[in-house]
């Protein structure tokens, strides 16, 4: 059994909201709100960066599982914003937590990096290698965002959640795991500059707003509301229960019209899906541990509920599993 022992969260002070950014893009509060759902978000503040936010969300969680850094066997970042290229940042945050001499890594699959990070340290713990794992999710993406394109800055804040997974004796909680990748779709979200095939130094013409994330929202609409319906019902065949059975789904919040999509598509009530996009917009791998943090302390998931986790983002990538809350 993989018991989630505490989760943690942290999002920037600073607060942007849909009429700040009426004052610098050609957008307004009731344009954003009608196609998003999200009415503001945090940003980090110059000295904060994907590592502070990770120690502060992971703190939280190691006090609510009442658990020592030192105790940390293992410990998992997942991120697209990484501080560095190189090195990793999951060592230095292991560092600043005071776990000592662990292993520690990064993993990227963009906004769907935590339910991946989380498929992977299950794998780890069932196999015996490690007792628990710190699995965090942490993206800053107001540092990659080009500010003058109004159909990509709108959607995105800063934050970072975090969990601490044990294993414990008990009858297997993870019900199902679903999880793929379609490469073919990996331009539709991407930084086309900066990576070893066009550097930064390339002798090639490179346009200021290819130095900054790029998304075709609707070619990414079209596969979500495609692929994710259907990883959703595969999930919940395969945990031979049915869709009423689900008790909360904690789902990447990157667009409430894809929510609500997703929702009527599986005929899972909407009131089961957890929903804080219009407090923190899109943290990409910070999302699914964020709203799991929020609605673990506000009481919206219990002992003996059925949870989804679902996250997807660019690869372009998927997935998502179905656990009995221990």
């Amino acid at each position: 059994m993989i018991k989630i022992l505490g989760t943690g969260s942290y999002v920037p002070e600073k607060i942007l909201t849909n009429f700040d950014l009426e004052k610098t893009l050609d957008t307004s509060d009731t344009w954003i709100v009608q196609r998003t759902g999200i009415h503001e978000r945090r940003i980090a503040a110059p000295e904060e960066s994907t590592v502070s936010l990770s120690v502060a969300a992971a703190k939280k969680a190691l006090a609510a599982a009442e658990v020592s850094p030192k105790d940390v066997d293992l410990l998992i970042l997942t991120t697209s914003t990484a501080d560095y290229q190189i090195s990793s940042s999951a060592p230095i945050i292991a560092n600043e937590l005071g776990c000592g001499k662990i292993p520690a890594f990064d993993l990227n699959a963009v906004c769907a990096g935590f339910v991946y990070g989380f498929c992977v340290a299950a794998g780890l713990l069932e196999s015996g290698m490690y007792k628990n794992c710190l699995l965090i999710g942490s993206d800053v993406y107001s540092r990659i965002l080009n500010w003058e394109d109004r159909n990509s800055c709108i959607l995105f804040g800063d934050g970072a959640g975090a969990i601490l997974l044990k294993k414990e004796n008990g009858a297997p909680n993870i019900l199902a795991h679903d999880y793929s990748s379609d490469g073919s779709g990996s331009a539709y979200i991407r930084i086309p500059v900066g990576g070893s095939k066009i550097p930064y130094n390339s002798n090639e013409n490179i346009a200021k707003e290819d130095l900054y994330f790029k998304m075709e929202g609707k070619k990414v609409y079209e596969f979500t509301i495609k692929e994710i319906p259907a990883c959703v019902k595969r999930l919940i065949e395969k945990a031979n229960i049915a869709s009423s059975d689900l008790d909360a789904v904690i789902f990447h919040q990157a667009n409430i019209r894809i929510i609500d999509a997703v929702a009527k598509d599986c005929e899972i009530p909407i009131e089961k899906f957890f929903i804080n996009i219009q407090k923190y917009g899109n943290t990409s791998s910070a999302s699914v541990p964020l709203a799991l943090d929020e609605a673990v302390r506000k009481g919206k998931i219990k002992t003996g509920d059925k949870v989804m986790l679902l996250g997807f983002g660019g690869g372009l990538s998927w997935g998502g599993v179905i656990l009995e809350w221990q």
